[in-house]
């Protein structure tokens, strides 16, 4: 059955076992185009300024939009927020509508930039000119976990992943409390809009920074989704797979504890380590 979020084709299905022609669910991903207007501003016709265009499975768009706003360092609280909405007839458009006296750099905004759903931040080749935008921010907590709790999380990350249940196609983060309480999760087929539509749902309810939450990331830690960690104020992100070399320097820049490769039989802790209450002491 088709939804905003899949959509089925027929297939044909080869297998050892005997060929089939069956329907199958896929990931659906559709550009959305972001843009931003002070309140009262006539710009474009009251449009706004045309700042970003992702490739992102549709749903929760509008947190979508407030969450890479608040990554770019644009939006701090869901004061800055007048109205978050479509904006014409495609549904492919959201127009976010912030306070007249909000201060940021017009100028920032003029690169128009494109991103695709498996890539935030391409062809940016330091910490320094990707954080130039929003600067490098220190996060500060003293929550601990235990290696027991991170153990257990990616079960219940899955749980939670209809999308991917359905298509095999979708990435998903998730936020959990220290003793492992799954607060919020989604999911996207782009890994940085999951984390977006996760941000901005945080700042709708005012619940950032994410001083005391564990991100759990699908996939890999790359280095924009640890900048995005960074700006929500998240102190521990795990990963079920790999990081990258940027991540591991942004996370130990910003003082954030790095987990990767979190399995039911163990993890890695790249930087802070402190966070984590091992099961066992070290050989």
């Amino acid at each position: 059955m088709n939804s905003p979020e899949h959509r089925d084709v027929e297939i044909d299905a080869l297998r050892d076992s005997g060929n089939a022609r069956r329907r199958d669910a896929i990931a659906v991903e559709e550009p959305l185009e972001i843009r931003l207007i002070r309140e009262g501003d006539a710009l474009n016709g009251g449009t706004g300024r045309p700042l970003s265009i992702t490739m992102r499975t549709p749903g929760h768009d509008s947190e979508l939009a407030l969450g890479f706003l608040h990554g770019e360092g644009i939006l701090e609280t869901a004061h800055d927020v007048v109205a978050v909405g479509p904006c014409g007839p495609t549904g492919n458009v959201v127009r976010v509508t912030v306070r007249a006296e909000l201060a940021f750099d017009d100028s920032k905004l003029a690169r128009n930039f494109y991103t695709t759903s498996s890539c935030g931040v391409c062809g940016k080749a330091s910490i320094d000119a990707v954080t130039a935008s929003a600067g490098l921010r220190r996060v500060a907590s003293d929550v601990v976990v235990s290696e027991a709790t991170l153990r257990a999380l990616p079960d219940r990350l899955r749980a939670a992943q209809s999308g991917f249940q359905q298509t095999g196609g979708m990435h998903a983060v998730g936020v959990f409390t220290p003793d492992g309480v799954l607060v919020t999760a989604r999911e996207d087929v782009g890994r940085h809009n999951a984390m977006d539509k996760l941000v901005g749902a945080a700042l709708r309810a005012g619940e950032l920074p994410w001083s005391g939450r564990i991100v759990l990331l699908s996939g890999r830690a790359s280095f924009e989704l640890l900048q995005k960690a960074m700006m929500a104020g998240a102190p521990i992100v795990a990963a079920i797979g790999a990081p990258s070399t940027l991540a591991v320097e942004l996370a130990e820049s910003a003082g954030i504890t790095l987990v990767a490769f979190l399995r039911s039989g163990g993890c890695n802790v790249y930087c802070h380590s402190s966070r984590v209450r091992p099961v066992r002491g070290r050989a």
